[in-house]
């Protein structure tokens, strides 16, 4: 991933320029007892992958063992909420995805605020998979939008929670297509994925890592992927701007944070570790295969990026007049 433009850094207070005081410091044995890394997803989804991929390296690298937590709902909130609200002292982390920086704008009301999380590092980048069940008579994107357009609020897709990655792609197809597509929301990717399967929902977007299986075994069909570019694990398939919708990108992007106020001492060594850990053979062998590119960025670079996604999912949300259900 190249290095990120360097923005001003005012969405979130507690950035890299935060950490450079502190009032005061952290013991030099850190970690001294398992740290808890949060997943606002139930398991068997991208977000909690990457969070069990880094687990295991970061476990290895600081020789203390960190801990998966999963704590699913409202479109990953009530985990949000859970990391901005522990102890700023290096113990509870936060994988998670855009729902973070999309919920402000798409929910009447968010219990945390951008300001209580301090970014750490971007950790990877990838396309989601536009997917269908195998009942939905449509081989192609543009047979899927005809098919819709037929059955006016007939067709549902599935995500992960309102306010996710796959929510908004969701969306915006919709206000490209102009095809009327219901909303279900689920608690995560592994639950959204399993209806899709059994049928109960028709299509999905979902991330590349919870739906490759299912697409390799032919239990789901996929037609397009949301990047600029065709994901190499399906090459085969074409974008969704190639297939009808020009201009259309989507990305699904995970990244690391701790709660403000932690010592700048932990966050160095946090940001160090996971450095090493996004560099790892391992590691990077288990993202490519499922079409995840890692990250690794500055702590500034990171909170720079995060203005830049708010910016971009806040317009998006007005230009589509998205709701929350």
């Amino acid at each position: 991933m190249h290095t990120l433009p360097r923005l001003l850094c005012c969405l979130l207070g507690a950035i890299a320029c935060g950490a450079a005081v502190s009032a005061y410091a952290q013991p030099q044995d850190y970690p001294s007892k398992p740290v808890r890394l949060v997943v606002p997803y139930a398991p068997g989804g991208a977000v909690d992958f990457v969070g069990r991929q880094l687990a295991q390296r970061l476990g290895e690298n600081m020789n203390q063992s960190v801990v998966v937590d999963n704590r699913p709902g409202a479109g990953a909130m009530i985990g949000i909420d859970n990391v901005a609200k522990s102890p700023a002292d290096g113990y509870t982390l936060l994988v998670v995805d855009p729902a973070l920086v999309i919920n402000p704008s798409l929910q009447p009301k968010v219990p945390y605020k951008l300001t209580d999380l301090q970014p750490v590092s971007l950790l990877t980048a990838s396309p989601l998979v536009l997917t269908v069940n195998p009942n939905v008579p449509v081989k192609d994107m543009a047979g899927l939008i005809a098919y819709a357009k037929s059955k006016p609020g007939k067709v549902n897709f599935a995500s992960a929670g309102i306010g996710t990655t796959p929510h908004m792609a969701g969306e915006l197809l919709k206000l490209r297509s102009g095809a009327d597509l219901t909303h279900i929301p689920y608690k995560g990717s592994g639950p959204a994925m399993a209806d899709l399967v059994a049928g109960e929902v028709q299509m999905a977007f979902s991330t590349i890592t919870a739906a490759l299986p299912f697409v390799k075994d032919n239990r789901i069909r996929a037609l397009a992927t949301s990047g600029s570019k065709r994901a190499p694990v399906l090459a085969d398939l074409p974008t969704v701007a190639e297939a009808g919708a020009p201009g259309f990108e989507v990305i699904f992007w995970t990244s690391l944070f701790a709660p403000a106020g932690t010592p700048p001492a932990v966050l160095a060594k946090v940001h160090a570790e996971t450095m090493k850990a996004l560099q790892h053979p391992d590691m990077r062998a288990a993202m490519a295969k499922v079409s995840e590119t890692p990250g690794g960025t500055s702590m500034n670079d990171t909170a720079a990026f995060m203005k830049t996604e708010y910016t971009k999912w806040s317009q998006a949300v007005k230009e589509g007049n998205i709701r929350a259900e």
